[in-house]
This record gives C-alpha cells, sequence and structure tokens, in this order.
C-alpha cells in the first residue's frame, strides 16, 4: 500500500495553501468543553464507513459505564439549532428533522445521547446543561474537518476500497483537505476490510511520508441477518429490489450478494437523500415488476422510509452493517481514554 505523490497542478496547490491556513487559525482559535473529545471523521467525501465505527465507538465507551453524548452536524437535516435527537432513552425526532445518520445512531445506540446542531461547541455546551446525566465526554461524529472545536483524540477512517482518494483534492478528486493533514490525527482506521491481518499497519505506515506518526488498525464490516422491518427474517435466497441513498452503493451491492440474495435490480439516490413522495413513486414502480419479495436497504436508509411505503404495499427489509475493528484498537483507545480521564 502506497499513498499516491502529492498533486501539482495550480489550482491543487492553491486549495491545499488554503487547508493550511485554516488549521493554522483554528490552532489558536478553536473552543474547548469542559470535557474530552474523541472526533471520528476522514478525509473523503462520503463513503468511509464512519457511521457504523462511530456507533461501534459509543457501544464500547457506553459499555465501561461512560455518559457518551455523540455530537453531529445533522447533514441533511431539515431542523435548525440544537436538538437532542436522543437522551439516552430512544429517538425523540424524525430523520428529516435530526437528519439520517444522527437518527440512526439515536435509534441503535440505548444508553448514548444525541445532539446535533450546526455548531458543535454550542451543542455540547447544551448537552452539559440540559442532560441528565451530563456527558463524561463528547464524541465528534464525521469531526475531523470540524476545526472549530478542539479534540482530546482524532480518529480518521479510510476505506479500503479507496483508502486514498485518488490524492487530489476537490473538486477534481474525492479528498475533503490534503493527505498531509492527517500529521494532526492520532489513529488511523481502515474500514471494510475482508480480515484484520496487518492491514491497519500498512495504512500507517503509507502515511509516514505524509508526516503521520500514530498507530494504524483495520475494522472488518460485518453484515448482520437481513429482516423485514416488521421484524421477520428474509429467507434465504430471497430476492429483492435494493434501494440506497448512500455514497457507496456498489459495497452494499455485494454485501447482498455474499449473503446469498437475489437481486432483482438496483435503484440508488445521491447520499443522505431524504425520499420525497416522488422518489417512493420511483421506488414502487421498481418494485411492482421486480417480482421481489422486498425493497432491501441500508439501516440509514430504513430510518427515513419506514411507515412511507406501507401505502404503495411495498415490503420494507433492511441490512444492518456492523463495523468491528480489531482487538488492538480497543486496547488502545481504551489506554488513551485512562490517560485523558
Amino acid at each position: 500500500m502506497n499513498a499516491p505523490s502529492p498533486p501539482v497542478s495550480p489550482w491543487q496547490l492553491f486549495y491545499g495553501a488554503i487547508h493550511r491556513l485554516r488549521r493554522s487559525w483554528y490552532r489558536k482559535h478553536a473552543h474547548h468543553l469542559p470535557r474530552p473529545v474523541i472526533s471520528v471523521g476522514n478525509l473523503h467525501w462520503g463513503g468511509s464507513g464512519k457511521t457504523p465505527l462511530v456507533a461501534a465507538i459509543a457501544a464500547h465507551l457506553r459499555d465501561r459505564g461512560l455518559a457518551v453524548c455523540i455530537l453531529s452536524r445533522g447533514y441533511g437535516s431539515h431542523g435548525r439549532g440544537v436538538r437532542v435527537v436522543s437522551a439516552g432513552q430512544g429517538l425523540l425526532l424524525d430523520a428529516r428533522t435530526a437528519g439520517d445518520e444522527p437518527a440512526l445512531l439515536a435509534g441503535e445506540l440505548p444508553g448514548v445521547a444525541v445532539v446535533v446542531g450546526p455548531d458543535r461547541y454550542q451543542d455540547g455546551l447544551a448537552a452539559l446543561a440540559r442532560l441528565d446525566p451530563a456527558p463524561d465526554l463528547f464524541l465528534l461524529d464525521d469531526g475531523f474537518s470540524h476545526l472549530a472545536l478542539a479534540r482530546d483524540l482524532d480518529l480518521v477512517a479510510f476505506p479500503a476500497p479507496d483508502p486514498f482518494g485518488g490524492g487530489r483534492l476537490f473538486p477534481t478528486g474525492r479528498l475533503r483537505e490534503p493527505l498531509a493533514a492527517i500529521s494532526r490525527a492520532n489513529a488511523v482506521i481502515l474500514t471494510g476490510v475482508p480480515d484484520w491481518d496487518g492491514r491497519g499497519a500498512a495504512l500507517a505506515s503509507a502515511l509516514r511520508s505524509r508526516g503521520f506518526t500514530g498507530p494504524g488498525f483495520a475494522s472488518v464490516t460485518r453484515p448482520g441477518a437481513p429482516r423485514l422491518v416488521t421484524g421477520d427474517p428474509l429467507p434465504a435466497g430471497a430476492r429483492v429490489l435494493l434501494v440506497t441513498a448512500i455514497a457507496r452503493p456498489a459495497a452494499f451491492t455485494a454485501l447482498a450478494r455474499d449473503l446469498g440474495l437475489e437481486i432483482a435490480g438496483e435503484l440508488s439516490f445521491r447520499d443522505h437523500h431524504l425520499y420525497t413522495d416522488a422518489s417512493l413513486a420511483r421506488i414502487a414502480d421498481a418494485f411492482r415488476p421486480s417480482d421481489a419479495s422486498a425493497v432491501l436497504v441500508t439501516s440509514k436508509d430504513r430510518v427515513k422510509l419506514l411507515g412511507r411505503l406501507d401505502a404503495l404495499d411495498v415490503p420494507l427489509a433492511e441490512l444492518p452493517i456492523h463495523a468491528d475493528p480489531e482487538p488492538a484498537f480497543w486496547k488502545w483507545l481504551d489506554g488513551e481514554w485512562d490517560r485523558l480521564r
């Protein structure tokens, strides 16, 4: 595994300089919350396996007896201001108001609070004032580029199918920031690998030339049992229509095939799509002639479609996906938390 050479086009150099100036400014002006902040983010524009990783880390810290609060921007939501999506007892807001990923996390993580808003510092202060128990720590979702809030640990996810995003910045590449920005991370995680064996260490080694000095770990993506939203399992080999609004629909298709499901067709929308009435009609029109037993979606799409296809007589099923980081990652994280505490 080798990181690509830095881009040398005038635009890429200019864009990289802007990012360096931004990082320099925020080193002096970032806000500090009175609790530890652990950021989980990426350098890519979507599709890094970050959300399942956030869920796994939140559950691990919760199970250590900590009051965890996830802070998220709520990308794509129509809500305004600071919103408590969950105080730890279940979902309080719908996906349209909260955002699809915060709604998913709130529904799947009992005992973990989720707060969204445009200013993560103000969100954190509101969480400390309004939640009972008050958070012991904040888990910053999609936080690597959110420099306005200081963090105590920066964890960065890299998708195994495209770890370096071609090495180029937007708009001609798939990176939010130059690869050199990884020098400020504490650890990197290669997500979506088939096994752990040495892959995380290889990623860390490839990033040494960009100034990264921390450890690297690997995380396997493990699908759960596909099931109808009624709770009934999908029969083995069921014929399904895949519907996705995620950054990497091909990865979801591959998981469904690996489970032995028969793919009747695929319908993809842009990442974070909120599914309008016209979108529901498109799904129904694709489903009726497909001879599929259900529409199969990701958990992120399930929170936006639940109950909305019933009137169209379209059964909805979900394929849960979980991140499973290697044991060495949990040992490292526990050590870092003990240091922070």
